[in-house]
């Protein structure tokens, strides 16, 4: 018996015993709405989805095919309409996630207006993000149920029994619009302590998986941007700690972070790291340190100095108060960072680099596997890169490696439209299509999502609107544009009360008040118009 069966005979024992002052009550509406609530709190998803997220990281072990994707989104809505089109074109949510951008967040959601990528934005306002995006996948469920619901009381009235045990079927093997959620949490928004308080509020909201980054908390930067600041390890372990012990105190035993790393393009750091004995974790990371020399005579009032194998030291000092890593040690850092990320309770690694380059993703983490063999990546198939140049670069390059003639080509301008039809640009966007399939196989990317997708087509959709719109087009760019495809297209928006709940509304309006309900459904609907 299903679960809908198994709650319109429970409720039917307890209307029972209530006696006739519950007569009022339909059990198999109270099973319609406990079908459409299937999750009641923020640890029920974050379990749920922890478990979803640790089956998937084993099947990507066993087989690097089956990676999985996310898109970032910044609003509920937004993460709601990329599952509704998941469910819609794909048919299942399998290996499909959500992720939580600490950049969009800052961009779009803080009170104080767009900032930049650096933390300054209110960092509840990541937990409140987290839990509408929950709210909306919910409530995607609660339409797409009733939709069902109402179709089986179709069939039934017209007597079509098959139709019913079809739409029966349906209900009983639901899959939610619920997924997993990778959720930024940035540097951790301050000290170990304050990463504890706010991973908390980020699980108690549904995050099954944390995302924390390696860079001092008061002037972290966003991953492609200069001026990057990273810490030594032994103050990144404690952070990975505090959201572990968040998860734990939560009963979210299985919880998954993500532990990223910035040092390929960070050259700076705040603080030499505390080394007691040569080889030690701090001595690794002073090592990477951009040092001269000196003596004793040499030092200058102020001078920070360390003794490394008998010799005196003198790090660069930046005015900043600052110091500097030696050029060129960034892919070494990396490794160091994620071997010992991985083997202090991190989950997964994130090495955010300058380019979307398989070669140089694989290259550190075969270094990497030497000692984590089954080390696994979540990489940000970032907006931030100029994909177009970047591989139509890669493919001359590649083509000159081959010997091939590429002298009708000037690799500074292949960003150029004139190359669109070319071979290069043919084989440059074959490359970009496989890129995430070749990366998963070949550098061990199990995760693979975009972080700034919607902010990007938000702003392209709304320029076409507007461009004709306002100038000659008037209402027909809107019917052309939008309305028209929704329409041709099938996108469920289009009927916009449905989708804002009116429907649900209804059905629970009938379930209170029987005929007597005021329902917004009727033949007076111009939503109507879109059956």
């Amino acid at each position: 018996m299903s679960a809908y069966q198994n709650d319109i005979k429970a409720v039917a024992a307890v209307k029972a015993a209530a006696g006739s002052s519950w007569s009022a009550i339909d059990p198999e509406s109270v099973a319609r709405m406990r079908a459409q609530n299937r999750f009641k709190t923020g640890l029920e998803i974050a379990q749920y989805t922890a478990d979803i997220m640790r089956k998937d990281m084993a099947e990507y072990d066993a087989d690097s095919s089956v990676y999985t994707q996310s898109l970032g989104c910044w609003h509920g809505f937004i993460g709601q309409q990329k599952l509704i089109s998941i469910k819609k074109h794909l048919k299942t949510t399998n290996k499909r996630y959500l992720y939580l951008s600490g950049w969009m967040v800052a961009a779009l959601r803080s009170d104080f207006g767009p900032l930049p990528d650096q933390s300054m934005h209110e960092k509840t306002s990541v937990s409140g993000l987290i839990e509408e995006l929950y709210t909306f996948l919910r409530q995607a469920d609660a339409r797409e149920l009733d939709l069902l619901f109402t179709a089986l009381d179709t069939a039934r009235a017209a007597g079509d029994n098959a139709k019913a045990a079809d739409l029966q079927n349906q209900i009983d093997n639901y899959e939610t619009h619920v997924v997993p959620i990778i959720a930024d949490i940035d540097a951790g928004f301050g000290n170990p302590e304050a990463t504890y308080l706010l991973a908390k509020r980020m699980i108690e909201a549904g995050a099954c998986c944390i995302q924390i980054e390696n860079q001092v908390s008061d002037e972290k930067q966003c991953g492609h941007q200069d001026g990057k600041v990273t810490v030594p390890h032994a103050d990144f372990i404690a952070k990975i700690n505090a959201v572990r012990y968040a998860f734990l105190e939560l009963g979210i035993d299985n919880g998954v972070i993500v532990a990223r790393t910035d040092s390929l393009g960070a050259g700076l750091t705040k603080q030499i790291a505390v080394t007691k004995e040569p080889g030690d974790l701090g001595d690794q990371y002073n090592s990477f340190l951009d040092c001269e020399e000196v003596s004793a005579a040499d030092m200058q009032n102020g001078d920070v100095v360390i003794n490394r194998g008998g010799k005196l030291l003198r790090p660069k000092r930046l005015p900043s108060n600052l110091f500097q890593f030696r050029a060129g040690t960034g892919e070494a850092r990396c490794v160091l960072d994620s071997i010992t990320s991985l083997q202090n309770g991190a989950d997964m690694l994130w090495i955010e680099t300058e380019k979307p380059h398989v070669g140089q993703i694989a290259e550190m983490v075969n270094e990497i596997r030497k000692t984590i063999p089954n080390a696994k990546l979540v990489y940000n198939n970032s907006p931030s890169f100029n994909w177009t140049l970047n591989f139509r670069q890669q493919a001359f390059d590649n083509l000159a490696a081959a010997g091939k003639d590429v002298s009708a080509y000037d690799r500074a301008k292949l960003m150029s439209v004139d190359y669109d039809a070319t071979e290069l640009a043919q084989i440059a966007d074959e490359s970009i299509r496989t890129f995430q399939r070749d990366a998963s196989a070949q550098a061990g990317i199990f995760h693979h999502l975009i972080t700034l997708p919607t902010y990007h087509t938000a702003a392209l959709s709304t320029d076409n609107l507007a461009k004709g719109y306002f100038a000659d087009q008037g209402m027909l760019a809107y019917v052309k544009g939008v309305q028209r495809e929704e329409i041709r297209q099938g996108i469920a928006c289009v009927k916009h009360q449905n989708m804002s709940g009116s429907d649900l509304g209804d059905a629970h309006k009938e379930y209170f008040a029987g005929e007597a309900a005021l329902k917004a459904g009727g033949k007076d609907n111009t939503m109507n118009q879109f059956s």
